[in-house]
C-alpha cells in the first residue's frame, strides 16, 4: 500500500464559492475520487471561480477531536490558501 506523504498534491476542481466580506468560502472536488472539502477562510481578494483547478496536501496526524487528516489547499504555485481537520 502507498503512503500519503505531506509533499503529495491532488487536484481538485473548485465546485462553489461564497464570497462573505473579507473570504471567501470555497468547496473543491477531487478528481478521482469525487470527494469534497469545504475552506471557509479563502482571502477574498484571490480570483477563484467555480471550474478553478487548486490542489490538495494531506498530512496524517494524531487523532483531534475524530479528526485524523490535516487538509491544506494550494494554488497552482504551490502557495498554501486555507487548512482543514478531517
Amino acid at each position: 500500500m502507498n503512503e500519503i506523504r505531506e509533499v503529495d498534491r491532488f487536484e481538485c476542481k473548485v465546485v462553489n464559492v461564497i464570497q462573505n466580506l473579507m473570504w471567501k468560502g470555497i468547496t473543491i472536488e477531487e478528481n478521482s475520487t469525487k470527494g469534497r472539502v469545504y475552506f471557509g477562510r479563502v482571502n477574498g481578494e484571490l480570483n477563484i471561480s467555480p471550474g478553478d483547478a487548486l490542489y490538495l496536501g494531506i498530512k496524517p496526524i494524531y487523532e483531534v477531536e475524530d479528526k485524523t487528516m490535516q487538509v491544506t489547499l494550494y494554488d497552482a504555485e504551490n502557495k498554501k490558501l486555507d487548512w482543514t481537520l478531517v
